[in-house]
Protein backbone atom coordinates (compact mmCIF):
# COMPACT_ATOMS: atom_id res chain seq x y z
CA UNK A 1 0.00 0.00 0.00
CA UNK A 2 1.24 3.21 -0.97
CA UNK A 3 1.66 6.36 1.60
CA UNK A 4 -1.34 8.18 0.29
CA UNK A 5 -3.69 5.04 0.68
CA UNK A 6 -1.84 4.66 4.22
CA UNK A 7 -2.87 7.82 5.42
CA UNK A 8 -5.87 7.35 3.54
CA UNK A 9 -7.15 4.95 5.55
CA UNK A 10 -5.65 5.83 9.25
CA UNK A 11 -7.78 8.93 8.37
CA UNK A 12 -11.25 6.94 8.95
CA UNK A 13 -9.63 4.34 11.59
CA UNK A 14 -12.33 4.34 14.38
CA UNK A 15 -11.42 5.63 17.72
CA UNK A 16 -8.29 7.40 16.77
CA UNK A 17 -7.28 10.57 18.56
CA UNK A 18 -8.40 13.70 18.08
CA UNK A 19 -4.73 15.02 17.44
CA UNK A 20 -3.80 12.74 15.24
CA UNK A 21 -6.78 13.54 12.76
CA UNK A 22 -5.83 17.36 13.16
CA UNK A 23 -2.42 16.25 11.80
CA UNK A 24 -4.05 13.89 9.09
CA UNK A 25 -6.02 17.18 7.92
CA UNK A 26 -2.40 18.32 6.19
CA UNK A 27 -2.71 15.85 3.34
CA UNK A 28 -4.95 16.17 0.95
CA UNK A 29 -6.00 12.44 0.60
CA UNK A 30 -6.34 11.60 4.25
CA UNK A 31 -8.46 15.22 4.55
CA UNK A 32 -10.83 14.08 1.79
CA UNK A 33 -11.47 10.55 3.72
CA UNK A 34 -11.76 12.29 6.79
CA UNK A 35 -14.03 15.11 5.85
CA UNK A 36 -16.23 12.29 3.86
CA UNK A 37 -16.16 9.81 6.55
CA UNK A 38 -15.55 10.59 9.89
CA UNK A 39 -18.39 11.40 12.59
CA UNK A 40 -16.06 12.65 15.38
CA UNK A 41 -14.95 15.66 13.95
CA UNK A 42 -15.38 18.76 15.82
CA UNK A 43 -16.11 21.46 15.03
CA UNK A 44 -12.79 23.24 14.42
CA UNK A 45 -11.40 20.44 12.46
CA UNK A 46 -14.30 20.93 10.18
CA UNK A 47 -13.70 24.50 10.04
CA UNK A 48 -9.72 23.57 9.20
CA UNK A 49 -11.73 21.11 6.74
CA UNK A 50 -13.63 23.88 4.62
CA UNK A 51 -10.55 26.56 4.55
CA UNK A 52 -8.19 23.99 2.98
CA UNK A 53 -10.47 23.26 0.23
CA UNK A 54 -12.33 20.30 1.33
CA UNK A 55 -15.67 21.39 1.44
CA UNK A 56 -17.50 18.95 -1.47
CA UNK A 57 -15.89 16.29 1.30
CA UNK A 58 -17.38 17.14 3.77
CA UNK A 59 -20.39 18.15 2.39
CA UNK A 60 -21.07 14.57 1.90
CA UNK A 61 -20.70 13.75 5.35
CA UNK A 62 -24.47 13.08 7.04
CA UNK A 63 -22.66 13.61 9.84
CA UNK A 64 -22.15 17.13 9.57
CA UNK A 65 -23.83 19.25 12.07
CA UNK A 66 -26.77 21.62 11.46
CA UNK A 67 -24.53 25.25 11.44
CA UNK A 68 -22.06 23.76 9.22
CA UNK A 69 -25.05 22.37 6.41
CA UNK A 70 -26.86 25.81 6.84
CA UNK A 71 -23.21 27.57 5.65
CA UNK A 72 -22.46 25.04 3.04
CA UNK A 73 -26.18 26.02 1.67
CA UNK A 74 -24.94 29.06 0.90
CA UNK A 75 -21.14 27.69 -0.30
CA UNK A 76 -20.21 29.61 -3.47
CA UNK A 77 -19.50 26.33 -5.57
CA UNK A 78 -22.02 24.55 -6.78
CA UNK A 79 -20.50 21.27 -6.26
CA UNK A 80 -20.19 21.56 -2.46
CA UNK A 81 -23.92 22.13 -2.51
CA UNK A 82 -24.47 19.58 -4.74
CA UNK A 83 -23.04 17.09 -2.27
CA UNK A 84 -24.94 17.96 0.33
CA UNK A 85 -28.23 18.72 -1.73
CA UNK A 86 -27.88 14.51 -2.50
CA UNK A 87 -27.73 13.20 1.06
CA UNK A 88 -28.68 15.49 3.60
CA UNK A 89 -31.63 15.51 5.90
CA UNK A 90 -34.04 19.11 6.74
CA UNK A 91 -31.54 20.18 9.23
CA UNK A 92 -31.95 23.11 10.44
CA UNK A 93 -35.67 23.33 8.99
CA UNK A 94 -35.50 24.71 5.65
CA UNK A 95 -32.73 23.62 4.20
CA UNK A 96 -34.18 21.43 1.43
CA UNK A 97 -36.52 24.07 0.71
CA UNK A 98 -33.37 26.36 0.03
CA UNK A 99 -31.92 23.76 -2.44
CA UNK A 100 -35.11 23.12 -4.09
CA UNK A 101 -34.41 26.57 -5.33
CA UNK A 102 -31.23 26.83 -5.57
CA UNK A 103 -30.22 28.65 -9.00
CA UNK A 104 -27.94 26.07 -10.19
CA UNK A 105 -30.06 23.42 -12.09
CA UNK A 106 -27.26 20.43 -11.15
CA UNK A 107 -27.65 21.25 -7.30
CA UNK A 108 -31.43 20.70 -7.82
CA UNK A 109 -30.65 17.23 -9.90
CA UNK A 110 -28.10 16.20 -7.39
CA UNK A 111 -31.24 16.91 -4.80
CA UNK A 112 -33.63 14.53 -6.64
CA UNK A 113 -31.23 11.57 -5.60
CA UNK A 114 -32.12 12.67 -1.75
CA UNK A 115 -34.01 9.92 0.12
CA UNK A 116 -35.01 12.28 2.51
CA UNK A 117 -37.15 14.27 0.60
CA UNK A 118 -41.17 15.22 1.49
CA UNK A 119 -43.62 14.58 -0.95
CA UNK A 120 -43.92 18.45 -1.03
CA UNK A 121 -40.42 18.76 -2.71
CA UNK A 122 -40.64 15.23 -5.21
CA UNK A 123 -43.59 17.28 -6.33
CA UNK A 124 -41.70 20.61 -6.92
CA UNK A 125 -38.54 18.69 -8.69
CA UNK A 126 -41.13 17.37 -11.10
CA UNK A 127 -42.55 20.48 -11.95
CA UNK A 128 -38.93 22.06 -12.20
CA UNK A 129 -38.28 24.70 -15.42
CA UNK A 130 -35.03 21.99 -16.35
CA UNK A 131 -35.72 19.27 -17.96
CA UNK A 132 -32.49 18.22 -16.60
CA UNK A 133 -33.61 17.97 -13.19
CA UNK A 134 -36.79 16.56 -13.83
CA UNK A 135 -35.38 13.52 -15.73
CA UNK A 136 -33.31 12.91 -12.66
CA UNK A 137 -36.32 12.28 -10.36
CA UNK A 138 -36.82 8.29 -11.93
CA UNK A 139 -33.60 7.18 -11.35
CA UNK A 140 -33.66 7.70 -7.69
CA UNK A 141 -36.92 9.21 -6.40
CA UNK A 142 -38.45 5.45 -5.55
CA UNK A 143 -41.01 7.06 -3.25
CA UNK A 144 -42.28 9.20 -5.77
CA UNK A 145 -46.41 9.85 -5.12
CA UNK A 146 -48.47 8.22 -8.52
CA UNK A 147 -49.54 11.80 -9.50
CA UNK A 148 -45.92 12.65 -9.93
CA UNK A 149 -44.84 9.82 -12.13
CA UNK A 150 -48.33 10.49 -14.29
CA UNK A 151 -46.55 13.37 -14.97
CA UNK A 152 -43.25 12.30 -15.72
CA UNK A 153 -44.91 9.37 -17.86
CA UNK A 154 -46.42 12.37 -19.89
CA UNK A 155 -44.19 15.07 -19.66
CA UNK A 156 -43.08 17.22 -22.52
CA UNK A 157 -39.99 16.43 -22.68
CA UNK A 158 -39.04 13.26 -24.74
CA UNK A 159 -36.23 12.32 -22.23
CA UNK A 160 -38.29 13.19 -18.88
CA UNK A 161 -40.53 10.48 -20.29
CA UNK A 162 -37.92 8.35 -21.53
CA UNK A 163 -36.49 8.28 -17.59
CA UNK A 164 -39.98 7.84 -16.35
CA UNK A 165 -40.50 4.49 -18.45
CA UNK A 166 -36.95 3.50 -18.06
CA UNK A 167 -37.05 3.15 -14.12
CA UNK A 168 -40.81 2.88 -12.83
CA UNK A 169 -43.34 0.60 -14.36
CA UNK A 170 -45.96 2.66 -16.71
CA UNK A 171 -50.36 2.46 -15.05
CA UNK A 172 -51.71 0.38 -17.63
CA UNK A 173 -53.76 3.10 -19.18
CA UNK A 174 -50.87 4.99 -20.03
CA UNK A 175 -48.84 1.76 -22.16
CA UNK A 176 -50.31 2.33 -25.60
CA UNK A 177 -48.95 5.81 -25.59
CA UNK A 178 -46.45 4.86 -24.36
CA UNK A 179 -45.60 2.04 -26.70
CA UNK A 180 -46.44 4.37 -29.53
CA UNK A 181 -43.68 7.05 -28.38
CA UNK A 182 -40.77 6.28 -30.50
CA UNK A 183 -38.86 8.21 -27.15
CA UNK A 184 -40.55 5.50 -24.57
CA UNK A 185 -41.28 2.25 -26.94
CA UNK A 186 -38.30 0.55 -25.84
CA UNK A 187 -38.79 0.93 -21.64
CA UNK A 188 -42.61 0.51 -22.38
CA UNK A 189 -41.76 -2.96 -24.24
CA UNK A 190 -40.35 -4.19 -20.98
CA UNK A 191 -43.84 -4.14 -19.53
CA UNK A 192 -46.31 -4.93 -22.08
CA UNK A 193 -47.27 -8.05 -22.76
CA UNK A 194 -45.11 -9.61 -25.55
CA UNK A 195 -47.10 -9.34 -29.20
CA UNK A 196 -46.07 -10.83 -32.25
CA UNK A 197 -45.50 -7.31 -33.11
CA UNK A 198 -43.13 -6.16 -30.37
CA UNK A 199 -41.12 -9.86 -31.66
CA UNK A 200 -41.26 -8.03 -35.50
CA UNK A 201 -40.16 -4.91 -34.01
CA UNK A 202 -37.59 -2.91 -36.54
CA UNK A 203 -35.74 -2.10 -33.39
CA UNK A 204 -33.86 -5.26 -31.69
CA UNK A 205 -33.95 -3.34 -28.14
CA UNK A 206 -37.72 -3.93 -28.35
CA UNK A 207 -37.59 -7.33 -29.31
CA UNK A 208 -34.60 -7.67 -26.94
CA UNK A 209 -37.38 -6.47 -24.33
CA UNK A 210 -40.22 -8.70 -25.41
CA UNK A 211 -37.24 -11.71 -25.36
CA UNK A 212 -35.98 -11.00 -21.64
CA UNK A 213 -40.12 -10.33 -20.66
CA UNK A 214 -41.06 -13.33 -18.34
CA UNK A 215 -44.09 -14.12 -19.61
CA UNK A 216 -43.11 -14.58 -23.06
CA UNK A 217 -45.47 -17.68 -24.82
CA UNK A 218 -43.10 -20.30 -26.35
CA UNK A 219 -44.01 -19.68 -30.05
CA UNK A 220 -42.63 -16.00 -29.62
CA UNK A 221 -39.42 -17.84 -27.73
CA UNK A 222 -38.88 -20.09 -30.62
CA UNK A 223 -39.38 -16.76 -32.90
CA UNK A 224 -36.61 -14.99 -31.35
CA UNK A 225 -34.79 -17.38 -31.36
CA UNK A 226 -34.12 -17.22 -34.89
CA UNK A 227 -33.53 -13.25 -34.28
CA UNK A 228 -30.48 -11.75 -36.57
CA UNK A 229 -29.37 -9.71 -33.76
CA UNK A 230 -27.24 -11.36 -30.70
CA UNK A 231 -28.27 -9.75 -27.85
CA UNK A 232 -31.37 -10.51 -28.94
CA UNK A 233 -30.48 -14.67 -28.81
CA UNK A 234 -28.80 -14.21 -25.78
CA UNK A 235 -31.93 -12.99 -23.94
CA UNK A 236 -33.07 -16.76 -25.24
CA UNK A 237 -30.54 -18.38 -23.70
CA UNK A 238 -30.77 -16.73 -20.16
CA UNK A 239 -34.33 -17.59 -20.07
CA UNK A 240 -35.20 -20.18 -17.55
CA UNK A 241 -37.90 -22.11 -19.88
CA UNK A 242 -35.50 -22.10 -22.92
CA UNK A 243 -34.85 -25.99 -23.48
CA UNK A 244 -31.29 -27.25 -23.11
CA UNK A 245 -30.94 -28.05 -26.68
CA UNK A 246 -32.19 -24.85 -28.27
CA UNK A 247 -29.60 -22.73 -25.19
CA UNK A 248 -27.10 -25.09 -26.85
CA UNK A 249 -27.56 -24.15 -30.37
CA UNK A 250 -27.88 -20.94 -29.67
CA UNK A 251 -24.92 -20.63 -26.96
CA UNK A 252 -22.44 -21.16 -30.03
CA UNK A 253 -23.90 -18.50 -32.11
CA UNK A 254 -23.41 -15.49 -29.74
CA UNK A 255 -19.90 -14.29 -30.98
CA UNK A 256 -19.52 -10.49 -32.53
CA UNK A 257 -16.69 -8.49 -33.17
CA UNK A 258 -18.64 -5.30 -31.81
CA UNK A 259 -17.79 -4.17 -28.79
CA UNK A 260 -20.23 -2.49 -27.59
CA UNK A 261 -22.26 -6.33 -28.24
CA UNK A 262 -19.61 -7.58 -26.73
CA UNK A 263 -19.84 -6.27 -23.87
CA UNK A 264 -24.29 -6.23 -23.86
CA UNK A 265 -23.63 -10.32 -23.80
CA UNK A 266 -21.19 -10.46 -20.90
CA UNK A 267 -23.32 -7.97 -19.23
CA UNK A 268 -25.29 -10.99 -17.86
CA UNK A 269 -22.90 -12.64 -16.27
CA UNK A 270 -21.06 -9.80 -14.92
CA UNK A 271 -19.73 -9.95 -11.30
CA UNK A 272 -18.44 -7.46 -9.46
CA UNK A 273 -14.43 -8.05 -8.17
CA UNK A 274 -14.26 -8.99 -4.47
CA UNK A 275 -13.88 -6.19 -2.50
CA UNK A 276 -10.10 -5.34 -1.04
CA UNK A 277 -9.77 -6.49 2.33
CA UNK A 278 -9.85 -3.68 5.00
CA UNK A 279 -6.94 -2.53 6.70
CA UNK A 280 -5.41 -3.48 9.66
CA UNK A 281 -5.92 -0.69 12.85
CA UNK A 282 -2.75 0.82 14.01
CA UNK A 283 -1.79 1.21 17.09
CA UNK A 284 -0.95 4.81 18.47
CA UNK A 285 2.57 4.62 18.12
CA UNK A 286 2.13 2.61 14.69
CA UNK A 287 -0.05 5.38 13.89
CA UNK A 288 2.56 8.41 14.63
CA UNK A 289 5.40 6.35 13.20
CA UNK A 290 3.30 6.91 9.82
CA UNK A 291 2.48 10.38 10.51
CA UNK A 292 6.44 11.07 11.04
CA UNK A 293 7.11 9.02 7.33
CA UNK A 294 4.68 11.64 6.06
CA UNK A 295 6.01 14.53 7.52
CA UNK A 296 3.18 15.06 9.46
Amino acid sequence: MDMDSELGALAIQEGLAAPLVGRLLRHPVARRRAALLRRDLTEEQMEEIIALGSARSLAANSGVPASIKSRLAEHPEPEVRCALAANATDEPSGLLARLVDDPDPLVRSFLAMNEHLPTELITRLAEDPDSTVRAWLPRHGRNAPEAVRRALFTDTDPGVRQAAVAHWSPPLDLLPALLADPSTRVGAARHSQPTPELARDPDPRVRGAAAAHPDLPAALRDMLAEDPDVVVRNEIVCRADTPPDLRERLAATLTTEDPAEAFLLSHRNHRCPSPDPAPSTLTHEQAEALLSRAGL
